[in-house]
């Protein structure tokens, strides 16, 4: 699915939503960015794991993904870096939202394939315009 679809017959552009994909395993946290996206019109998928996540987005094939990065089993660089490696998801960017602020985090995201790094708390107006520039590239 694109995220911006052609002119419209009243000749402003029309965007078409995207399916997001949030991968955390915080409840709060996943709640927060549901309500920022749907509010947005986005269609949003959920999973509590890197494992799940990397399950989800090969059957479902998301425009795109939220990565945290602390979380049990398979960590979001981990995830991140399966998800862009493999064949089926590659094309899908991958932004890390993660509470770890450090310059080697978002590096090291970098270096797993991530196209954007969040650091929580994310207010919602930059979380949104983060996905869209994402989408728009």
């Amino acid at each position: 699915m694109e995220p911006f679809a052609p002119w419209s017959s009243s000749g402003e552009v029309e965007r078409t939503m995207a399916r997001i994909l949030v991968v955390d395993d915080s409840p709060t946290e996943t709640h927060q960015f549901v309500n920022a996206l749907a509010r947005d019109g986005h269609q949003v998928l959920t999973a509590a794991s890197g494992s799940d996540g990397i399950d989800l987005a090969s059957e479902e094939l998301p425009d795109i993904i939220l990565m945290d990065v602390v979380m049990p089993g398979i960590n979001g660089f981990q995830a991140t870096r399966q998800l862009t490696r493999s064949e089926s998801t590659s094309h899908i960017p991958v932004i890390i939202v993660s509470s770890k602020s450090q310059d080697a985090d978002r590096v090291w995201g970098e270096r797993q394939g991530a196209r954007g790094y969040l650091t929580k708390p994310v207010d919602d107006r930059t979380l949104i315009d983060t996905v869209n520039d994402v989408l728009s590239e």
